[in-house]
């Protein structure tokens, strides 16, 4: 039962601590944006792997010249 107050003292001092860091990173504006991070997953970021011209011969010799 002796350390029933040491315990009790860190749980305080790790309560008021944890409401620090939320009270900061709401001052922060790590919560401003809530929805973006969601809707982010649906768009397609493979733009650059699709191929601009119809003619596949002509972007694999459009590709060869941009290795050379």
């Amino acid at each position: 039962m002796e350390i029933l107050p040491f315990l009790l003292a860190i749980s305080v001092v790790f309560f008021f601590g944890a409401i620090l860091f939320f009270f900061w990173n709401v001052n922060n504006g790590q919560y401003d944006d809530l929805d973006s991070p969601a809707h982010k997953i649906l768009y397609d970021d493979d733009e650059d792997l699709i191929p601009r011209t119809k003619n596949k011969t002509q972007d694999i010799k459009t590709d060869q010249r941009k290795q050379d």
